[in-house]
């Protein structure tokens, strides 16, 4: 197991220091990282003995969140959309990241990105007319520009300011905007979205609390790496924050290991204690450290399309089996 020595990391700084408050915290409790002490009151707020009731009425609304950058959130985004568009799934997944990497990685560039989240959250276009079709069948997105930096100011002063994303998601008809083109084509894009992934960006600002409210759960990229579970506990205090005053139907959906290195001892003992605090919440399915998987986006492809044999390839296939799974569980449960 690895030890966490709380003395030393009480000395690590707050992992975002523009962190959108929603209740009032001292910040050494802001700052405070997950220890052995805290696995009961994770457990409470992943909500393990709370079932999730699905809708079947609308799309299933999945936000990608880490307020810690680099631990795969776009990556999982991309490539676990592409795998449930490969089984039959239709997707949207929507970039909330100024960076724009998602946008990036599903081949849209800047040229093509007219109408970005940014003119969504503002209220100057609509989500249907903000959604770009990606090169995989059944997978689009509503892109991310760097105009994103801003919102955050501009939507200061606006009422139901946390509520921007999921008011503009709920006007969407379920199936986006039909295209014109081939009959195939027009079947296609009349199908309802199955699934809307959010892209968050790499802090806990006004951007992630707008993605929160409008989702139904939360998945949580860990990387398999000893300081990945600093932040662990903020997430989930944040998640609280959201679901006690903004959006009472939050869970956390599940937790999903990444960047996983069977030659790396510590990779093995970062996933037993994650597994030891979270229990089922935790994804069966690790996603490996694989050099195909940091290839794919500098070619504009999700790593499913760049090399579908790859191991990272075939671990994000299953989790999304995996994923689908759990929706059924989740179903059949709030149907009994």
């Amino acid at each position: 197991m690895v030890q966490i020595d709380e003395d030393r990391m009480e000395d690590v700084p707050s992992a975002d220091s523009s962190t959108h408050n929603i209740s009032s915290d001292s910040p050494d409790d802001r700052d405070k990282p997950v220890a052995r002490e805290d696995a009961p009151t994770l457990m409470s707020h992943t909500g393990s003995d709370r079932a999730v009731t699905p809708s079947t009425d609308r799309p299933r609304v999945l936000v990608i969140a880490n307020q810690k950058g680099g631990v795969g959130k776009t990556t999982t985004a991309i490539n676990l959309g592409t795998a449930l568009a490969a089984v039959g799934e239709r997707v949207l997944v929507v970039d909330l990241d100024p960076q724009g990497n998602a946008s990036t990685g599903l081949g849209i560039g800047r040229g093509e990105r007219k109408v970005s989240s940014y003119e969504l959250l503002i209220g100057s276009a609509l989500a249907e007319d903000s959604i770009v079709p990606t090169k995989v069948p059944g997978l689009d997105i509503i892109p991310s520009t760097m105009d994103l930096l801003g919102a955050e100011l501009e939507l200061a002063t606006v009422q139901r300011r946390s509520h921007r994303l999921r008011d503009a998601l709920l006007r969407m008809p379920r199936h986006g905007k039909v295209r014109e083109g081939s009959e195939a084509e027009m079947k296609s894009t009349s199908r309802p979205y199955s699934y809307i992934l959010v892209d968050c960006p790499p802090s806990l600002n006004l951007l992630t609390i707008n993605a929160m409210v409008a989702a139904d759960a939360v998945l949580v990229p860990l990387q398999c790496e000893f300081f990945a579970l600093e932040g662990l506990s903020q997430l989930l205090r944040t998640v609280e924050r959201v679901k006690t005053s903004l959006n009472p139907r939050l869970e956390i959906q599940g937790v999903i290991l990444t960047m996983f290195d069977q030659r790396n001892k510590l990779s093995e003992q970062v996933q037993a204690d994650v597994r030891s605090y979270l229990g089922e919440k935790v994804y069966r399915t690790v996603i490996p450290r694989n050099v195909r998987i940091s290839e794919a986006p500098s070619y504009g492809k999700p790593a499913l399309v760049y090399d579908h044999r790859c191991a990272g390839s075939k671990a994000y296939m299953k989790l999304a089996a995996e994923m689908i799974q759990r929706e059924r569980i989740l179903r059949k449960n709030a149907a009994a």
